[in-house]
């Protein structure tokens, strides 16, 4: 009853031509081979496909180096030794275990954490995932050594310019895709913002990562990629087991927001599966060279028009673009 009565009011604001609810527009990413180069690299498809005019075995090199790198940051810094076992499709899922004791001193060598089927053991994992996000908001400039960093760095400029500037060109559409107000995200993000306070924005962007990997190595390859700053931790989902459709409901009842329109970016047909059950509009990435859904290439426009396809075009659309 108290849902049906929210939407009568705002029928009633709206029809009056009063809006107390920002429109919130929130960009569902895949990551691989969407948003970053990796398998493609490592399998050589995206060297091929410019028939000839990539070498093909720097791209391979390229993606070993990465693959390295974020396995050695992963098990070195994220307990991935010790959890690669116990993957959890987002980092919150077992916050109810956590009972906030101080870690300063904890030993996580000595705990010995075993399989979480019992209380003790999810307490275990969660005071670890705690610390895995504490580590997500230092960045890794804060956690990493001299020459990681530049390791990590000429890695990244080299990937980038190999290919044509896709990562650094998807880090900008994902910017202007995204909110700059953190506060009206979180409230956004972990609330029913019916209830919440409104802003004077016509406009609100979150960016939310549904990945097919485990969630850890996604998390380190959100900083790597530099990405850390776009989509918070408690944006990135895992769906390894759970599968894509769990998660895309998950996000739609998170996200419990009267003005919301919900568009899916990826390359895979599980997403698009995905978003085709949940009528959503799906842009399918595609890296071969001269298509425009890709990067460079994906332009806010051509967002638009797939919202627009799906939920209409709003009053203040043109304004926007």
């Amino acid at each position: 009853m108290a849902a049906a009565s929210g939407t009568s009011e705002l029928e009633t604001q709206m029809s009056s031509g009063k809006s107390v609810h920002p429109r919130l527009d929130v960009y569902v990413w895949d990551m691989d081979e969407t948003l970053v180069l990796l398998n493609s690299l490592l399998k050589s498809s995206y060297a091929e496909a410019f028939n000839g005019l990539k070498d093909v075995q720097k791209g391979v090199e390229i993606g070993r180096m990465w693959e390295n790198l974020i396995l050695q940051i992963c098990d070195d810094h994220f307990f991935y030794e010790q959890i690669e076992n116990y993957n959890t499709p987002f980092l919150d899922a077992l916050a109810q275990y956590d009972d906030g004791r101080d870690l300063s001193d904890y030993d996580f060598t000595q705990d010995e954490l075993d399989s979480p089927h019992d209380d003790a053991n999810k307490r275990k994992l969660a005071y670890r995932h705690r610390v895995i996000a504490q580590k997500y908001l230092q960045g890794l400039p804060n956690i990493l050594d001299h020459d990681t960093i530049k390791l990590w760095d000429e890695l990244y400029d080299k990937t980038d310019e190999y290919t044509d500037r896709w990562l650094s060109s998807a880090r900008t559409f994902l910017k202007e895709c995204s909110v700059e107000d953190k506060e009206a995200v979180s409230s956004i993000a972990f609330a029913n913002t019916s209830s919440s306070n409104s802003t004077s924005a016509k406009y609100q962007h979150v960016n939310v990562l549904v990945t097919s990997g485990s969630l850890i190595p996604s998390l380190v390859k959100c900083m790597l990629f530099r990405l850390d700053s776009l989509i918070t931790h408690g944006n990135v989902y895992s769906s390894w087991e759970v599968g894509k459709i769990q998660c895309f409901q998950w996000i739609k009842e998170r996200f419990n927001h009267p003005n919301v329109r919900f568009c899916a970016i990826g390359d895979g047909w599980e997403e698009c599966e995905a978003a085709e059950i949940m009528r959503w509009p799906f842009i399918k990435i595609d890296p071969r060279p001269g298509k425009l859904h890709r990067f460079p290439g994906l332009t806010l426009t051509t967002v638009s028009h797939y919202f627009s396809v799906v939920y209409g075009r709003t009053n203040n659309e043109n304004d926007e673009e």
